[in-house]
């Protein structure tokens, strides 16, 4: 009995320490790559995002704030791109990760479906950026950057 309840405990421990190291590496924006604009666009080539997985960015805003995002191609083809952070939950600075076809709030567990970003705002799901595809490259404005850098003033 005392081995299955220490077992138990190791492993209660085991699961705590990596959603601690987890969440930090999450606030530290370890998981995002650092872009430069060009001519007030970020530049990202699709190719690098049509795995289906969320691939996270960071830029610094006109205000000096970090701005963590993240884009990916959804399950119906379309390249999506938001803030990592919502109206919600944004204090936290937690954001999101990625569970299969869902974008998850790693704050308080919201559970939002990948091929809905950008077609809805507000509440708990991620804060939409505005983007588009032009000659294989995903572009996004630093004025949208710009407005939306308040999301990130928590991480």
């Amino acid at each position: 009995m005392k081995k299955r309840i220490t077992i138990t405990l190791l492993m209660f421990m085991a699961i705590m320490s990596f959603s601690v190291i987890s969440s930090a590496l999450t606030l530290s924006g370890f998981k995002a790559k650092t872009l430069t604009p060009t001519t007030g666009v970020l530049t990202i080539p699709t190719k690098d995002i049509s795995d289906g997985k969320a691939h996270y960015f960071k830029v610094k805003s006109g205000n000096g704030t970090k701005v963590i995002f993240f884009v990916l191609k959804s399950s119906d083809g379309v390249i999506r791109a938001a803030i990592d952070a919502c109206d919600v939950c944004y204090r936290s600075g937690k954001g999101y990760v990625q569970d299969g076809d869902y974008m998850v709030c790693t704050n308080c567990g919201r559970r939002f479906a990948s091929n809905r970003i950008n077609d809805v705002k507000g509440g708990c799901n991620p804060a939409p950026l505005d983007r588009k595809i032009v000659a294989n490259n995903i572009m996004i404005s630093m004025a949208d950057i710009n407005k939306n850098s308040w999301y990130c003033e928590y991480k």
